[in-house]
C-alpha cells in the first residue's frame, strides 16, 4: 500500500519550552521530560505534528475527492501488536465513506491520520525519520543533501536526539532485512508501502538499556518467556517501582520468589547471600529451621513407600512389614495432595510419629530383630563411652594443675560401673 503523509508543520522549538510562552496560534510540542522511554507504539501523537489553534490554517480545503483520498481498511491487514491501536471495528467490511463537505476538514484529516497508523502502526513515524535524517559525521551529498541531523529533527519534532535515533536504528534493521528500502534511496516526503504494524516491534525497542550486555540479557529471557522484551527492560530500569509491586501484591511476590529459587540454582553468590540474609533474621532462621523438620520427616515416610525398608532407632536397615507399608503410602499420598499455600509441617508430623510407632512395633514383634537391635543400641554406647573416655588428656590435668577431689570420686564410681557391668556379662556368658 502507498500511504501519503502530512508534511511536518511544527516549528523548531526546545524540548523544554514552556508552552505558556508559545505564540499564539502556534504549535506547543509536548515537554520531552519522562517521555523519552514511552514506545512511539504505545503513544502515537508523541512525535507527531500537531494541528495548530486555527483549523483553516492547517487544514485543506474540503472537496467532492475527500472521500475518496480516505484510506480504506485492508482485508487482510494483520493482527495488530499488542502496542498498536486496536483495528477499527469494521474493517472486515468497511463502512461507506461519509460525505466530507459537511464535516470539519479536521476531523477529517484525523481519521485518515489514524487510517495509516491503524495499518502501519511505529513504521509511519520511521518513514519520517528515514527519509529526512542524516545522522551526524554522514556526508551531506546525493539524496542526504537536504536531509537533516537527528538533533536538528528532534528540535523540530520537540523530542529528544534519543528517541529519533531509536527510529532510525529500526528502520536500519528492517532495511537490512530487506523489509524496506535503505536511506540512500529515501528523499524528504518519498511514499513507500510500509510493512504491517505488527512486525514493527520486532525491530524497535523504546529503551537504550536494550543495547547493553545486560539489556541484551533482559531481552533474550523475555522472549525465552513469551514477553515482549521492552516490558521487560522497563521493569529492570525501575527496581522501585518492581519492590512496590511485591510489597503490594502477594502473586507479584510469588513471581518474584519463583525467578529468585530458579535463579539461585545457577548463581552461588546469590545462593551466599539469601543464606546470609535468612541466618540473619531470626523469624526467617526460625521458619527455615521448622521447613527443613518437616521436609525431613517427610523424606522419612517417602523413603520407607519407594524402597521398601525402615531404619530403626538403632540405625538398622531392614525390610518394611506390608502392614507399616501401606500406612506410609497413605500418609504419603495425604501430604502429596497438600496446596503450596498450606502448610505441611503439622500433617509432616503426624506421619513421621504415625510411622516410627509402627517401626518400633514391628521391631518389638520380631524376637530376632527385637535382639538385634538391643545389641545394637548397647554396642553403639558402649562405643561412644569408650571414645570419650579416650579423648579425656590427663597430662594437661597434671600440668595446669587443675584437678579437683570430685574427679577422682567420678572415676571411682565409673571403674565400679565398668566392673559391675563386666561381671553381668561374664555371668550371662557361663549361664548360656
Amino acid at each position: 500500500m502507498t500511504v501519503t503523509l502530512p508534511p511536518l508543520e511544527t516549528a523548531p522549538q526546545s524540548e523544554h519550552q514552556d508552552p505558556a510562552d508559545a505564540p499564539q496560534g502556534a504549535t506547543v510540542p509536548e515537554p520531552a521530560t519522562g517521555a523519552d522511554d514511552r514506545d512511539l507504539a504505545e503513544d502515537p501523537a508523541a512525535d507527531a505534528p500537531e494541528l495548530s489553534q486555527d483549523p483553516a490554517a492547517d487544514a485543506p480545503e474540503p472537496s467532492e475527492d475527500a472521500a475518496a483520498a480516505a484510506p480504506e481498511p485492508s482485508e487482510d491487514a494483520a493482527e495488530p501488536s499488542e502496542d498498536a491501536p486496536e483495528p477499527l471495528a469494521d474493517a472486515a467490511e468497511p463502512a461507506e465513506a461519509p460525505d466530507t463537505a459537511d464535516l470539519d476538514p479536521v476531523v477529517v484529516r484525523d481519521a485518515q491520520d489514524f487510517g495509516v497508523y491503524a495499518r502501519t502502526g511505529g513504521w509511519t513515524f520511521a518513514l519520517k525519520v528515514a527519509r529526512s535524517v542524516r545522522p551526524g559525521g554522514q556526508a551531506a551529498e546525493g539524496t542526504a543533501a537536504t536531509k537533516v541531523s537527528a538533533k536538528a529533527f528532534a528540535a523540530l519534532a520537540g523530542c529528544s536526539p534519543e528517541r529519533v535515533m531509536r527510529y532510525y536504528k529500526a528502520w536500519d534493521m528492517a532495511a537490512d532485512d530487506g523489509l524496506v528500502p535503505q536511506f540512500e534511496v529515501l528523499v524528504p516526503g518519498a511514499d513507500i508501502e510500509l510493512p504491517d504494524a505488527d512486525v514493527w516491534l520486532s525491530y524497535y525497542t523504546s529503551r537504550n538499556s536494550a543495547s547493553s550486555v545486560r539489556g541484551q540479557a533482559i531481552s533474550a529471557a523475555a522472549e525465552a518467556e513469551g514477553i515482549r522484551p521492552t516490558k521487560a527492560l522497563e521493569v529492570a530500569e525501575n527496581p522501585t517501582a518492581l519492590r512496590a509491586a511485591i510489597l503490594a501484591d502477594p502473586g507479584t511476590a510469588d513471581a518474584a520468589r519463583g525467578a529468585l529459587l530458579d535463579r539461585m540454582k545457577e548463581d552461588p553468590a546469590l545462593q551466599t547471600e539469601m543464606a546470609r540474609a535468612i541466618a540473619r533474621t531470626d523469624d526467617l532462621k526460625k521458619a527455615v529451621a521448622s521447613e527443613a523438620k518437616a521436609a525431613d520427616r517427610i523424606g522419612y515416610v517417602r523413603q520407607i513407600v519407594e524402597n521398601g525398608q525402615i531404619r530403626t532407632p538403632a540405625g538398622q536397615t531392614v525390610e518394611a512389614p506390608a502392614e507399616l507399608r501401606a500406612e506410609a503410602e497413605r500418609h504419603l499420598s495425604l501430604l502429596d495432595e497438600l496446596d503450596d499455600s498450606e502448610e505441611a509441617g503439622e500433617w509432616a508430623g503426624e506421619a513421621y510419629d504415625t510411622v516410627k510407632g509402627l517401626v518400633a512395633k514391628a521391631v518389638e514383634e520380631d524376637p530376632t530383630l527385637r535382639v538385634q537391635e538391643r545389641r545394637t543400641k548397647f554396642y553403639s554406647s558402649l562405643q561412644k563411652a569408650t571414645k570419650v573416655f579416650e579423648e579425656l588428656t590427663l597430662d594437661e590435668v597434671l600440668e595446669e594443675e587443675i584437678f579437683e577431689d570430685d574427679m577422682l570420686q567420678r572415676l571411682e564410681a565409673l571403674q565400679e560401673a565398668i566392673s559391675s557391668c563386666i561381671s553381668t556379662l561374664r555371668r550371662a556368658t557361663t549361664a548360656s
